[in-house]
């Protein structure tokens, strides 16, 4: 049974050729990636690894020098926010020192799609949750396929919110201010800034942090790798397939470190009980340790290692942060650098189907959970639904 490690791939086609995901391996010629694609969450959470960096960098010189790095590649705007309807919370200009509710939006894009004008899918939605103490992060999935009322496009997939925001001449203005109403209007929560991230920025930022230190909770083979017969990792040009081949790529349960493309594949495996969940859970503790990787000893006292990070980072990085300016808005959250990150899954971590099975309904307590981070009562809320909290460091 072949067995994913954490060595660079060495054979041509190896990941970081055709996925676009690795961190080695020879250049091998790129397939075209196909419509639907398990989307990768982590573009749009690595904007949270940023925070923590920059935070943990302290004041001086250096660190005016570092953060003026991200800050000035990133994309920025005022109309996500303002589009009214109580969609941005009411904004001073300064970061709220009470609770801080960050919409993340993650797109799995090709080269030149805003400029093609075919709009893009945020597959991937995060309520970050900051209760006013600012002593922890809780990220909320909501799922891709939960039905929402998406203003002028109906009843449909919240995934399809940005992309009819994005089409034309939308772009990703567009498509982040459509899907920040829609889950506005699903959650009730008002919004104190929304940050998006592309595949490819999500990629240079793991590559530069050098892999992370994952735990896999139990045994699961890629759908999109194989080992050839040189032994070698390399893309499965076209393959997704339902049951596992038998030369198929596999990661066993247990802790170890990944190189970066191992761990982006890893996230992105859906292909068990509980498909989309389980996905989830991957995703939001691939954040965690990318988290812990950008705030160690090993980077923070390697100059050279910050300056690229940050430099990933802020090219990769498209926000509205509610009338803050970026400084201030990255500075405002350094007390996340040591706080604890809490993954939190909607709908009990189970598919609650509606009833033309074409999409998934939320249920009434992850209508409550909404509630409670609205209200900034996550605390008491999620003692009483322990069930909602994911242990993301557990391989059990």
């Amino acid at each position: 049974m072949p067995v994913a490690t954490n060595r660079q791939p060495l054979a041509e086609g190896s990941p970081g050729g055709t996925y676009g995901g690795g961190s080695g391996g020879g250049k091998a010629k790129k397939a075209k990636p196909k419509r639907r694609r398990s989307p990768l969450w982590t573009k749009l959470t690595t904007a949270l690894g940023a925070l923590l960096l920059l935070a943990s960098l302290g004041t001086g010189v250096t660190a005016k020098y570092l953060l003026s790095q991200v800050t000035s590649n990133v994309q920025t705007t005022e109309s996500v926010l303002d589009s009214g309807d109580g969609v941005g919370a009411v904004s001073t200009g300064k970061l709220p020192t009470g609770a801080i509710n960050l919409l993340m939006l993650g797109l799995d894009t090709r080269a030149g799609w805003e400029e093609s004008g075919e709009g893009s899918r945020s597959d991937t939605i995060i309520v970050l949750h900051i209760p006013a103490a600012h002593d922890k992060a809780q990220m909320i999935s909501i799922p891709r396929d939960t039905l929402a009322e998406i203003p002028g496009a109906g009843t449909e997939k919240i995934n399809g919110a940005f992309y009819y925001g994005s089409t034309g001449k939308g772009g990703w203005k567009g498509g982040a201010t459509l899907a920040a109403k829609t889950v506005h209007n699903l959650t009730g929560i008002s919004f104190d800034g929304v940050i998006v991230i592309d595949f490819a920025g999500f990629k240079d930022i793991l590559e530069a942090l050098g892999g992370v230190h994952m735990c896999v909770d139990m045994d699961m083979w890629s759908s999109h790798y194989i080992i050839n017969s040189k032994g070698k990792v390399e893309y499965a040009k076209g393959a997704d397939p339902l049951t596992a081949p038998k030369n198929a790529l596999w990661f066993k349960k247990g802790c170890r470190d990944m190189a970066a493309w191992e761990a982006l594949e890893y996230s992105r495996i859906r292909h068990s009980a509980h498909g989309d969940y389980d996905r989830q859970r991957h995703q939001q503790q691939l954040l965690k340790a990318m988290a812990k990787k950008a705030t160690s000893s090993g980077v923070l006292t390697d100059l050279s290692k910050v300056s690229k990070l940050l430099a990933a980072a802020g090219s990769s990085l498209k926000m509205d942060t509610n009338k803050v300016s970026t400084q201030d808005f990255f500075f405002g959250l350094k007390n996340l650098a040591t706080a604890d990150m809490m993954p939190i899954r909607s709908n009990s971590g189970n598919f609650n189907s509606s009833q033309n099975n074409n999409g998934e309904l939320i249920n009434d307590v992850t209508k409550q959970l909404f509630e409670a981070a609205a209200a900034d009562k996550m605390e008491p809320f999620l003692l009483g639904h322990p069930e909602m909290v994911i242990d993301s460091n557990s391989t059990s």
